[in-house]
């Protein structure tokens, strides 16, 4: 923005000046050809009543020599009996033009001529002075020069106090800009301190009031979240006792590692709405997670019958999402193949690496399909659920710089691809 107000200021001072140098340009040329005509009036008309009143021929060339000699240009009298004195110049048509009383100015060979015709009795003589193209563009050039270095100098001045001025207009709204991005990021304690224009001062103020808002609602929804998982934890104590009453020591041994998994959940759910922000270290090992959560769902996956397979790469893959958002999304992608497939239909994960960094997460099954590939939208859902799942893995994508897609097995069921940046 800075350099565009900048590059408007200097085309703008560059067309005001023009248009003050060029008719100031054409004013000097027209001025200086003026004097040099004006000085070569003077000679023919101090000629004039010398040819008029003098008769000697000797006197007559002695006046007409001086006058050559200190003109700017040649001076010549066509007197009427055919003779030229000083200067000698052909008789043309302009001559015969001034023997008929008129006295004009006319374009020459080398600049201009004034012809003044001099009437003696019956006879006319003419007096000829050629003003010489030197005189007519004597000055110009350096006055031109002089102007142009002037106009250079406003239209510098010009860029000048433009640059210095938008940099009085860029710089808040720089801030702004700044800081309206660290509020993006998570940063909720970030202000702006209002500088510029009133204009630009009172957006400052505006989002630094815009901040405080968010910051109290993210408050009262960290504090409602927490209240509503503090809750939970009686029916889920009172799961833990109903596991407790199972007699058959396998399934009881079971449903309490369920049990403890969801009262580790509803704790960190508790743990993250009590956080002051969202400061989380946004990196994660997509192998390791995937490896865990996939063991984790193993044993439903055995009881329903589902064959799955696993593919992970050699070494650790490093996303850019934190470790309980990536577990929620393996719970989620894996979770909705075990609830919404027919018991028995396989199914696949697999991580790869991305060549931009970061890495892939593919989960397929053997299912029907989701008939709807565009359910990637909260609260969308092409087999009955809320629609939930998927959204939290479409905000967890995008959150790193990465994305979510739904399609179609060539073999039949449904493709989740999920594409990680880096940390």
């Amino acid at each position: 923005m800075r350099r565009q107000l900048t590059i408007a200021a200097a085309a703008l001072a560059t067309t005001v000046v023009l248009a003050f140098l060029v008719p100031l340009g054409v004013l000097v040329r027209d001025v200086a050809r003026d004097r040099a005509v004006d000085d070569a009036e003077r000679v023919a008309a101090a000629l004039v009543p010398v040819i008029a009143t003098v008769t000697e021929r000797g006197e007559l060339e002695r006046v007409v020599a001086a006058a050559d000699a200190s003109a700017e240009g040649p001076v010549s009298v066509f007197l009427a009996d055919g003779t030229v004195l000083g200067a000698e110049a052909p008789v043309d048509d302009a001559v015969e033009r001034a023997r008929a009383g008129r006295a004009f100015e006319a374009r020459a060979d080398g600049g201009r001529q004034l012809l003044v015709p001099v009437v003696a009795g019956t006879e006319v003589d003419v007096v000829r002075v050629l003003v010489p193209d030197r005189a007519l563009r004597r000055g110009v050039v350096a006055a031109w020069a002089i102007l142009g270095g002037l106009g250079l100098a406003l239209v510098v001045v010009a860029v000048v106090v433009a640059d210095r001025f938008a940099r009085l207009v860029v710089e808040p709204v720089r801030r702004l800009d700044e800081v309206a991005g660290r509020l993006g990021r998570g940063d909720l304690e970030a202000r702006v301190e209002p500088a510029g224009p009133p204009e630009i001062r009172h957006v400052g103020h505006t989002l630094n009031a815009l901040a405080g808002d968010v910051s109290r609602l993210l408050v009262a929804e960290r504090e409602a979240v927490a209240d509503l998982s503090h809750r939970l934890r009686t029916p889920v104590a009172a799961l833990r006792l109903d596991a407790e009453a199972v007699r058959d020591p396998a399934l009881a041994e079971r449903l309490e590692a369920d049990v403890d998994a969801l009262a580790l959940a509803i704790d960190r759910l508790i743990t993250e709405a009590r956080r002051p922000g969202r400061q989380v270290l946004a990196r994660s090992d997509l192998t390791a997670v995937t490896a865990e959560r996939v063991a984790f769902w193993s044993a439903l996956a055995e009881d329903q019958g589902r064959r799955y397979e696993l593919t992970l790469p050699s070494g650790p893959c490093e996303v850019g999402v934190p470790p309980e958002e990536l577990a929620a999304v393996l719970d989620a992608l894996v979770g909705n193949v075990l609830s919404h497939t027919p018991e028995g239909c396989g199914f696949t994960v697999s991580v790869a690496p991305r060549p931009s960094g970061g890495g892939r997460l593919v989960v397929e099954d053997e299912g029907p399909g989701i008939p709807d590939t565009s359910v990637l939208a909260r609260g969308a859902s092409g087999a009955g659920s809320t629609g939930l799942g998927l959204d939290i893995v479409r905000r967890a994508a995008e959150a790193s710089g990465g994305s979510a897609a739904v399609g179609h097995r060539p073999e039949g069921g449904a493709r989740v691809t999920v594409d990680l940046g880096p940390p």
